[in-house]
C-alpha cells in the first residue's frame, strides 16, 4: 500500500453488454419434494456422517440424502 492510485476521466474505447446468465432467485432456492422414511442404520455409519457434516458446517441428515439421490441417480441412468 505504497503507492496511491489515481483515476482519471477519459474515454472508454469499447461498452460490451453481457447477457444476464444469472438463474432467477426461484432457481436458487429450489425445495426437492421429501418423503420422510425411517431407517436403522449403523452407529459407525451415524457417527461417521455427523463427524463429516460437522467438518462441512452441515446437516449429517443432507449429507445421507444427498448420498442417496447421487447414488440412485447414478443407477437410474445406467
Amino acid at each position: 500500500m505504497s503507492k496511491k492510485i489515481t483515476y482519471e476521466a477519459g474515454p472508454i474505447d469499447e461498452v460490451k453488454v453481457v447477457a444476464d446468465f444469472l438463474p432467477p432467485p426461484e432457481e436458487l432456492a429450489f425445495r426437492v419434494e421429501t418423503v420422510k422414511v425411517t431407517i436403522a442404520l449403523s452407529k459407525a455409519s451415524v457417527e461417521f456422517f455427523k463427524h463429516e457434516a460437522d467438518k462441512h458446517h452441515t446437516s449429517y441428515q443432507k449429507m445421507i440424502r444427498r448420498l442417496l439421490d447421487e447414488y440412485a441417480l447414478h443407477h437410474s441412468a445406467t
